[in-house]
């Protein structure tokens, strides 16, 4: 074999606990480059997920007879596993097994003693979900270690990858039980960095002075942070999202990662005729919510901004959305401004009132009782965004130039008002919005430049840095504008930020026009076809370093 020569997996098996479990950015992340990688290599391609559906199927699993694994996973159950194949409704199809790993509770302890002798990992301090991530790890490795034997031929090429600290077990099994199955496992976010920004101590400023090991203690981390960072200084290839997640890792978990960007696959953006359509129907889903709460509608030429994601106020930067909002307020923008929220709360279902309005075909000149939100909330009084919006004042009265609506809930197309998916939604919108503090890559921002929505981000999200590392992202006419953000400059960001949206609101149509193209062309570039390699280079990596372990050349 020459030494230039790129190996190629004849087997790749990949584990995430959001395999066919919609969670969030890992499972856009899986997803999206499974039609990428199965066009290489075919059934070679397994990806291996938690068994979680008991009472419906799961809507992202196609149980099917018509895959290579069948056979295997009859032999699987007499191992005792409890396996059920098919493939993931995704492009591409990729086969896939769902473990059941709760068969393996009544060993949990056994497993962990062994992996305290085998790699020192500690879990004694262990709480909340770190059983039921670590037995899915043991149980998915069990998975690989079988498949390995009966499907793979003598001399395969063979990655095992594995994603998120959840998974971190199975690296440490097979390493230890199968050393000729060459490992990867990649942080999407260290389990210690998220802790500090989720405890509002300030990360960046600090992270060569922080120990990881100490944080970990500090912030009742320790044994998710024990298994995380055996795994990634063991792993035949350890590789994270970006270049500012990678300086997280080599701080705390003290090994330098890969970088291998996060790719986005824009087949299913409408385009043409077909993207007009979607966006003219957005247009009008959202005028006629802003007129049913507040008995207005919004003008023609009204500006909406979005922002999306997990209910993380700090990280994802709700915080600063909601602050540069009411700095705009104070400027008496030219054009109205009607900001959606697009967050998942603790939801209960569509508001009544604004449910019958919505659905019939009066026009309202007067609104709703608090028009500011449209689900109702099990925790009204503590949800950290209402509480937010109305310490700030918002009323949504007619003559408000700047309006909030906040949609506490997941937008798949079933959420009993507006009823459309998440994407069309944003087919709709003209700026979107992402000033996140902790954001490992940032997939909000790329899908909104697919969808030729200008965004503005941060450069702390992954996503924001490459974008800068292109040459773009000064303006907005770049199709993104990625505002410098630090542990200690929240207020000039949200004054850069509401500049930014004022500007917006200023500009000539020709000038949106062109941001709006801007937009594309960096999310072309920033296809999966594009990313790809940096994977190839992950596993050519992880199996010369397998070969050389079990003395192949």
């Amino acid at each position: 074999m020459k030494r230039d020569e790129v190996l190629v997996p004849d087997f790749l098996f990949e584990v995430s606990w959001e395999v066919c479990n919609k969670v969030g950015g890992i499972y856009a992340v899986l997803s999206t480059k499974a039609a990428t990688l199965k066009n290489r290599l075919g059934d070679g391609l397994v990806f291996i997920g938690p068994d979680l559906w008991t009472e419906q199927e799961s809507p992202f699993f196609l149980p099917s007879a018509d895959t290579t694994l069948t056979a295997w996973a009859e032999q699987a159950r007499h191992e005792g596993l409890k396996v059920r194949v098919g493939r993931w409704n995704v492009p591409g199809e990729p086969q896939v097994v769902l473990v059941d790993f709760t068969v393996f509770y009544p060993q949990k302890n056994a497993v962990y003693g062994q992996m305290w002798e085998w790699y020192g990992v500690n879990s004694l301090a262990a709480y909340g979900d770190y059983d039921e991530g670590c037995t899915f790890a043991y149980a998915s490795a069990r998975v690989i270690e079988s498949m390995y034997k009966h499907l793979c031929p003598q001399r395969s090429k063979v990655v095992a990858h594995f994603n998120e600290w959840t998974t971190g077990m199975g690296v440490l099994y097979l390493r230890h039980q199968l050393p000729s199955v060459a490992t990867m496992f990649t942080t999407h976010a260290t389990c210690v960095g998220r802790s500090i920004c989720g405890n509002n101590k300030p990360l960046y400023d600090y992270l060569p002075g922080y120990n990881g090991d100490q944080m970990a203690d500090e912030l009742n981390m320790t044994s998710k942070h024990s298994v995380e960072k055996r795994a990634a200084q063991l792993a035949d290839c350890f590789t994270t999202v970006s270049d500012i997640t990678a300086a997280e890792c080599n701080q705390l978990l003290e090994r330098m990662p890969l970088v291998t960007p996060n790719g986005f696959e824009s087949g299913f953006v409408p385009r043409g005729t077909a993207f007009n359509h979607t966006r003219k129907e957005s247009r009008e889903a959202f005028s006629r919510l802003v007129e049913c709460l507040t008995g207005c509608r919004p003008a023609d030429d009204a500006l909406f901004v979005g922002t999306a994601g997990r209910c993380e106020f700090k990280n994802k930067g709700l915080d600063i959305f909601l602050d540069t909002l009411a700095k705009l307020r104070s400027r008496h923008p030219r054009r109205e401004v009607v900001a959606f929220i697009m967050v998942p709360g603790w939801v209960q279902e569509a508001r009544a009132d604004v449910r019958s309005r919505y659905e019939s075909n009066a026009t309202f000149t007067s609104g709703c009782s608090d028009p500011v939100f449209t689900h109702a909330v099990h925790n009204y009084f503590e949800d950290v965004i209402l509480n937010r919006i109305h310490w700030l004042g918002f009323q949504n009265l007619a003559d408000d130039k700047v309006k909030v609506i906040y949609i506490p809930c997941y937008l798949n197309g079933d959420d009993g008002l507006l009823n459309r998916s998440y994407y069309s939604l944003l087919a709709g919108l003209d700026l979107t919005i992402y000033p996140s503090y902790y954001e490992p890559w940032g997939y909000t921002p790329m899908e909104s430049c697919a969808f030729g929505v200008p965004t503005i981000t941060t450069s702390l999200s992954g996503f924001g840095m490459w974008c800068r590392s292109i040459g773009k992202g000064d303006v907005l006419a770049d199709g993104v504008a990625v505002v410098p953000r630090t542990d200690s400059s929240y207020d000039e960001v949200v004054g850069r930020i509401a500049d930014l949206v004022q500007m917006m609101c200023d500009s000539p149509s020709a000038d949106i026009k062109i941001a709006r193209q801007e937009a594309r062309k960096i999310a072309t570039r920033a296809e999966w076809k594009n990313f790809i390699k940096y994977y190839y280079q992950g596993y050519d990596m992880a199996l010369r370093k397998a070969q050389s372990r079990i003395g192949l050349k």
